[in-house]
């Protein structure tokens, strides 16, 4: 008898696309006060220290909102908490735009509450991405769907500076802000018509689920997780944090994330001050190392999934790509030995293509997580991470301020990639999912 073929769908391509774009959004808006600032510091008339103080606002909330926002989507599910992110942070960014018809005292503190309230929404993302990826994805696709979300760091660069810098130059720095903020909403929209759980979407086949089930992937989780409660505890963090395995998976990511500070605040001033590169031609210049740590991002990913679909185990296929891609990071010390900006570039490209095909820290998250505290997990694993957002510029400042060169700040930010080396071969172990059979019972949440 005749048996019609199941239509296969492959839904999980298209959440992994909407994770990309999503998080290239949250970056943009991210990076709009960069951007606004020149001529927003002008016009508000906001001296060097204020406006340090209005670039920090955002990551001091997004540290701190990191383990309840991994609570959130445990308990609430990723669609509607991530959702929910979204229409809050593009309401900030619209509201950002008006402080400018305020008198300048009092747009000053306005626009820091806007944007430590724009940390906080801006929270659940990367741990919401984490969850979906775990849910939609089988082990075996994780590392290149993982690769794809974490390369919006890069890829938001490249592709929100120059359309920001003309809004700033020919429109004015509000209208940065409302551009952000639009383009948000709209994002919101797609979002709630796009995601959705997995066994539940509208356009997902039997053989998709099956295919997702059968390779690892968390199907059920958002639905398991709704009938267990709550599970951000204190006992729970201090279980997590007693594990060896995932504590050399948190102070890996930090070492990463050092790399990913450096080049954010640290690297143009380098260029101006240390090599006199023209701040022109630094604003093209900085985005070809961006350009390489969004190829070696994806490439990451792709090479991690390959060695594992080849037989190896999961160990090696993801430490592998962490070990040489750290390593290929660590070649920015050789800048101290070079003379000619060319040489300066190609190694600084060599060194962030090796942190964008390293930066498998979500992937190995959704890998070893407990089943019932992803959304936990992350936002520690999150937590941890961002760390070096507030520790990297100090620490390079007060290098460069006690030294007056750049030599020890490149021989610290590369020293970092080696622990990350560390981190991960001795100290991570065999990687695999964590079981809560020693777990604290969830159900009471942190006060």
């Amino acid at each position: 008898m005749y048996m019609p073929k199941r239509e296969t769908t492959h839904v999980r391509y298209l959440i992994a696309v909407i994770l990309f774009v999503a998080s290239t959004f949250s970056y943009g808006d991210r990076i709009v006060l960069s951007i606004a600032a020149v001529d927003l510091s002008r016009d508000l008339h906001i001296d060097a220290l204020r406006l340090g103080y209005l670039l920090s606002g955002f990551s001091w909330a997004y540290v701190c909102a990191q383990l309840p926002a991994g609570g959130l989507l445990d308990r609430f599910g990723s669609k509607r908490v991530y959702g929910i992110s979204i229409v809050c942070w593009s309401i900030c960014a619209l509201l950002a735009g008006l402080t400018g018809y305020l008198p300048a005292v009092v747009a000053f503190y306005a626009l820091f509450a806007l944007r430590f309230l724009s940390g906080l929404a801006q929270a659940p993302i990367f741990p919401g991405n984490g969850r979906i990826v775990a849910a939609w994805f089988p082990t075996a696709e994780r590392g290149r769907a993982s690769a794809i979300f974490n390369s919006s760091q890069y890829f938001s660069l490249v592709l929100f500076a120059p359309v920001l810098g003309w809004i700033a130059h020919s429109l004015g720095w509000k209208q940065c802000f409302w551009f952000a903020g639009f383009i948000g909403m709209g994002l919101a929209v797609a979002w709630f018509k796009i995601v959705g759980e997995v066994k539940t979407h509208p356009r997902i086949s039997p053989s998709e689920i099956e295919t997702i089930e059968r390779g690892g992937g968390l199907a059920n989780l958002d639905a398991n997780n709704r009938a267990r409660g709550t599970t951000l505890t204190w006992s729970t963090v201090k279980w997590l944090l007693s594990n060896r395995m995932l504590v050399g998976i948190y102070l890996g990511q930090y070492c990463i994330t050092t790399l990913t500070w450096f080049f954010l605040t640290w690297f143009p001033i380098y260029l101006n001050q240390a090599r006199h590169i023209s701040i022109v031609k630094v604003g093209f210049l900085a985005a070809l190392p961006a350009l390489c740590g969004f190829a070696g991002g994806i490439l990451g990913g792709v090479v991690s999934d390959r060695l594992l679909r080849s037989g190896k185990s999961l160990t090696f296929a993801r430490k592998l790509p962490i070990v040489v891609g750290m390593a290929m990071a660590i070649t920015m010390i050789g800048c101290n030995y070079v003379n000619t900006s060319f040489a300066v570039m190609l190694l600084m490209s060599i060194a962030f293509f090796g942190k964008g095909f390293g930066a498998l820290g979500w992937t190995v998250i959704s890998d070893t997580s407990p089943k019932s505290l992803i959304g936990v997990n992350g936002g520690l694993f999150n937590l941890i991470g961002n760390l070096a957002g507030v520790t990297t510029p100090i620490i390079i400042g007060f290098i460069v301020a006690r030294t007056g060169s750049f030599r020890y700040a490149l021989i610290f930010v590369g020293a970092t990639a080696l622990l990350a080396i560390v981190a991960y071969l001795p100290l991570v172990g065999e990687i695999k999912r964590v079981e809560m059979t020693t777990a604290p019972a969830p159900g009471v949440s942190a006060s």
